[in-house]
């Protein structure tokens, strides 16, 4: 009986310890041309199965492509690529690429090491990588994850400025007040999830943002019909932190996002 009781703990620890493991990202905005927008569609279908690969061997825990809207050329970015990772240290010494050739030479069995290595340098041209972030997930509902997601999914990314000193007073706010009003939503099955991520690196008073919130939907139609009720269930307390919270920080642009390609 104790043996049981013993595997029945270390079982409940281990779904834990799953549940607790924080999310670390990899932002990389993209500029694509019109004119290279076919090029580049080409250039994302190759590397989808090197992702591919990079999952399968554990460089990743996942990868994502997402065409940005609006995305017009003189509105920033077109395209936004997510790599997923559960080690920050492997996010950001860069060993995750370390074994590139032998994901794309797995990817591509038939394909020589010469023609591989001109699609690999040749990736470049049909896009400018504009922005790249490091981030950490610190913030997120319960009902949904990023290994259920799937192609057609659409992200509202709100980038938020806020100046270092005011880290915890805006942190505070998203937390007490409008995580748990995302989750009643994502509860009621009006939205799939709500997150707010942390900007790792670049931080500063010359980045242009600090912290995005992230919030995903099945399609459009539930994402431009999305309507919280920000004062449900306010006190003069909970009042008075979103009124701080909105205070500290910047919101800077948002975008709508659509998953055009993943892998897992």
């Amino acid at each position: 009986m104790k043996k049981v009781v013993l595997i029945a703990a270390l079982m409940l620890l281990g779904v834990m310890a799953s549940a607790q493991e924080k999310l670390y990202l990899v932002f990389e905005f993209m500029k694509v041309d019109n004119e290279q927008d076919s090029a580049y569609t080409e250039t994302e279908e190759f590397w989808e199965k090197i992702q591919q690969q990079r999952v399968k061997a554990g460089d990743i825990i996942g990868w994502d492509l997402w065409a940005l809207s609006p995305g017009g050329e003189m509105q920033g970015f077109q395209y936004l690529t997510v790599s997923l990772y559960n080690d920050p240290v492997k996010m950001m010494d860069g060993s995750s690429w370390a074994n590139l050739m032998d994901r794309a030479k797995a990817a591509y069995p038939n394909m020589s090491e010469s023609d591989l290595m001109n699609k690999l340098n040749n990736s470049a041209q049909t896009r400018d990588l504009a922005v790249r972030i490091y981030a950490e997930e610190i913030l997120t509902t319960t009902g949904s994850s990023a290994a259920e997601m799937v192609l057609g999914t659409v992200a509202e990314i709100d980038m938020m400025k806020v100046d270092l000193m005011s880290y915890a007073t805006y942190e505070k706010a998203e937390e007490e007040v409008f995580q748990p009003l995302h989750q009643k939503s994502v509860d009621a099955g009006e939205k799939n999830s709500w997150g707010l991520i942390r900007f790792m690196n670049p931080i500063g008073s010359d980045t242009y943002a600090s912290h995005m919130t992230v919030s995903m939907f099945k399609d459009y139609k539930q994402a431009l019909n999305q309507n919280i009720n920000y004062s449900e269930g306010a006190t003069p307390a909970s009042t008075k932190l979103m009124q701080e919270g909105v205070a500290a920080r910047d919101l800077k642009y948002v975008y709508f996002a659509e998953l055009i390609r993943l892998a897992r």
